[in-house]
């Protein structure tokens, strides 16, 4: 049974048409990429389901219709988003910011600072001085902290040195044998997204146009929808 069930999908801004049919499926424990060019629907997608967004067909989650529900209760049903842009509260302090969100469950401060021993080392300090890639790390910590039953990274490595991107990667990848937890991951490297991730659906104007497991992502099926 899929945790989170979408199909034909479509939501707007405003009189514009941004999505015409997105179907996705995760099960539990299951992770799964979602691939496009730029402006494809992919946060447009992310933004129907964290409830950000008005849409229209079916959206389910964990057998809960999330086009009935505000957004703080789609994430109380256990929804974590790390959002593109690296987006922390930056007068609070590291710790202050994993706490700020956090719910009871498995993920405390304290794994947090394991799987990212950065953070650990700047407990204290102002998120506005940490590096990028600190904040990053900060920000999936902080998602952590909700206990999701499923993980959304947005972009998560985007425009990050490599070894900030390694660590970063290699965190998914503990997330996903070590915790069972599901995940959604929106990135444009596909040679991770290939050993993270077990499934991967393409997106193009807004339409789910290809899905399948990351072995049958042939080269042909990227140079024709993504353009590598």
């Amino acid at each position: 049974m899929s945790l989170l069930s979408l199909h034909r999908l479509t939501a707007s801004y405003g009189d514009s048409q941004a999505l015409f049919g997105v179907d996705l499926e995760i099960a539990e424990g299951e992770a799964v990429a979602m691939m496009g060019r730029n402006g494809m629907g992919k946060t447009t997608t992310v933004h129907c389901i964290c409830r950000m967004l008005p849409a229209h067909g079916t959206l389910v989650f964990d057998g809960h219709d999330l086009s009935r529900l505000p957004s703080h209760r789609a994430a109380r049903l256990g929804i974590g988003l790390v959002p593109e842009g690296r987006r922390c509260f930056r007068d609070l302090s590291v710790t202050e910011n994993l706490i700020a969100a956090a719910r009871p469950g498995h993920w405390d401060a304290a794994r947090v600072e394991a799987l990212f021993p950065r953070l650990a080392e700047r407990r204290g300090q102002r998120a506005a001085s940490l590096s990028g890639g600190e904040q990053q790390m900060l920000a999936i910590g902080r998602a952590l902290m909700t206990n999701p039953r499923l993980l959304i990274l947005d972009e998560a490595t985007e425009g990050l040195a490599p070894t900030v991107r390694q660590e970063i990667w290699q965190a998914v990848a503990a997330l996903k044998a070590e915790t069972g937890m599901a995940l959604l991951v929106i990135d444009k490297s596909l040679k991770e997204l290939r050993w993270a991730c077990d499934r991967a659906v393409i997106l193009e104007r807004g339409r789910s146009v290809w899905s399948g497991t990351m072995a049958e992502l042939t080269p042909e099926i990227g140079e024709r929808h993504l353009g590598l």
